[in-house]
């Protein structure tokens, strides 16, 4: 099954938030309702600095595809 990199995700428990999963690697679920990221991936001590550029860089294509999807949603 090919997915796609991001997916919009809810739960009725947390009512208030709103889900990006991101599919490839680094596997990741943000919360848009406070920024919060759960990874998915095990990282070495040697690829953080690596990480920080790629997550801040991932974080911000994870945001501008809800704004992408929710405008779609409104047209």
């Amino acid at each position: 099954m090919e997915l796609p990199k991001f997916i919009l995700g809810d739960n009725t428990d947390l009512p208030n938030a709103i889900f990006v999963i991101h599919t490839e690697y680094p596997r990741f679920i943000i919360n848009l309702e406070d920024d919060e990221v759960e990874w998915f991936e095990d990282f070495v001590k040697e690829d953080e600095k690596d990480l920080e550029y790629e997550a801040e860089s991932l974080i911000e294509a994870a945001t501008a595809f809800y704004d992408r999807e929710v405008s779609r949603y409104q047209e």
